[in-house]
């Protein structure tokens, strides 16, 4: 308001100088009084501008004044931060770019996308349905471990026992699966991955199923040495709307933690109020266009560029290796994002509509990562509450330090091949340096295992029957 006033204040100052200016002793009298306004502001007022916008060009020294003190949009200093437009030039040149790498794929190699043969990478023999069957076997170990918890609920069984027998199913869910789809020659590769993860996220489900009922056990013990009545009261109240230990024991509590979107187990889960039918059908909608699309570009731009590496692998030659890897960053990165916003967005959220769960942080904003550890602690949410909740809170617990629970839950999330890396980002690299280095390794990294693990298998599957004949 002080602009205003200040801006409406010239203008009267300016009008009321002109009948000065008629007068005879109006000139003098405006010029004094424009120095006035300059110096008490210490520079000078803004000049009037035209009905166009334009500055009215006068007498003074509006028509000498055309600088002032200011940095370059550029320059870190002007505060600038709208690259919108520069944004959507990036986007502009990346579709482009893509389109002719797409197009050219099209001229050497025609049209590849074949959706009958997906089938094929799941099943060899059509009567024969080996990764099914061992989906369904995991349902035994679910209801092992359902069996075990009923038995220690009621006092048939010690904790050191019913640890034994976990520990036993926990390690025949680990290795079961892994020898089937070894010494089992009907079952694919494709269909060995997916049972392979089914097992692994049955065992971290029932490792957490596990222990939040021993948690439950032991809350119990000491409400019992520490009986009151009123605490009596308080937990017969809250009976009434939760879930309390051991009513949580059924089947229908246990099958709807193993289908629901997470890894961690909780007697009363949150709950969302309904079922959204829009919302559920732009999931599933997503989840099939995706899939679709996903086949395609892994037919149509994955496979010809992987088997045109397998030679330049065999005769070691490093820079037909380079170029082969580079050429398919792009693609593999691509698909990998897709996969992400399929799996993590819709397919995640699609389940969790239907089950009413509530909690739909399955991701954070991993693509702002700095390192390493940020992009690990960030892109899979279900797994990071997993090491957080089993792992690191335990170990904290049984005295060890947070440098070292910190590594323990980075081992278990990250790997081993992860650690080098991670500590030459998190040393040398920081801010957008640090986003970019992170992008770099998720762009060029994965191609690298890519190719690593398809040479592997053409070397045993391919040439090693060959070099035997």
């Amino acid at each position: 308001m002080g602009d205003r006033s200040g801006a409406s204040g010239s203008r009267r100052r300016r009008t009321g100088s002109r009948p000065s200016s008629q007068g005879g002793s109006g000139p003098a009298a405006a010029a004094e009084e424009e120095v006035r306004d300059v110096g008490a502001g210490g520079d000078a007022p803004a000049p009037e501008k035209d009905k166009d916008g334009d500055v009215d060009v006068g007498s003074g020294q509006w028509d000498l004044r055309c600088h002032r003190l200011q940095d370059s949009l550029f320059s870190s200093d002007s505060g600038f931060n709208n690259y919108r437009g520069i944004l959507n030039w990036c986007v502009v040149m990346l579709i482009l770019s893509n389109a002719r790498l797409f197009l050219e794929n099209l001229i050497k190699y025609g049209i590849l996308v074949d959706p009958i043969q997906v089938v094929s990478l799941f099943l060899k023999d059509p009567y024969s349905w080996p990764a099914l069957c061992l989906v369904i076997v995991a349902n035994v170990f679910a209801v092992a471990a359902f069996q075990v918890e009923k038995r220690l609920a009621v006092g048939a069984l010690t904790e050191q026992a019913g640890l034994l027998l976990h520990v036993v199913n926990l390690a025949t869910i680990l290795c079961f699966p892994a020898a089937v789809a070894f010494l089992l020659a009907s079952i694919t590769p494709v269909g060995s991955v997916l049972a392979l993860m089914v097992y692994t996220i049955l065992f971290l489900k029932l490792c957490s199923y596990r222990d939040v009922n021993l948690w439950c056990r032991e809350r119990r013990a000491r409400a019992k040495a520490k009986a009151a009545p009123a605490g009596k009261k308080a937990n017969g109240g809250a009976a009434q709307c939760t879930v309390s230990y051991p009513d949580n024991l059924t089947y229908r509590d246990l099958y709807y933690f193993l289908f629901a979107p997470t890894l961690c187990y909780e007697l009363n889960f949150p709950r969302s109020a309904r079922i959204r039918k829009r919302f559920l059908l732009r999931r599933l909608l997503e989840m099939l266009f995706l899939t679709q699309l996903m086949v395609g570009l892994i037919q149509q731009w994955m496979v010809p560029t992987i088997q045109n590496s397998m030679k330049p692998f065999k005769d070691m030659d490093y820079s037909r290796i380079i170029e082969r890897l580079l050429k398919l960053a792009v693609p593999n990165h691509l698909i990998w994002l897709i996969f992400f916003y399929w799996l993590f967005h819709s397919c995640l959220n699609a389940v969790a509509e239907l089950m009413h769960f509530g909690d739909r942080e399955f991701y954070r904003d991993w693509w702002n990562s700095e390192s390493v550890t940020y992009f690990w602690q960030n892109w899979n949410i279900p797994v990071h509450k997993w090491c957080l909740r089993h792992f690191y809170k335990p170990m904290l617990r049984r005295g060890s330090s947070k440098w070292a629970a910190r590594m323990g839950v980075f081992l278990a999330s990250a790997f081993f091949h992860e650690i080098p890396l991670a500590w030459i980002v998190g040393r040398f690299f920081r801010g957008n340096y640090g986003n970019a280095a992170v992008w770099l390794t998720l762009i060029i990294g994965q191609p690298v295992a890519v190719l690593m693990y398809v040479h592997d298998y053409y070397v045993l599957n391919y040439e090693a029957p060959t070099a035997g004949a």
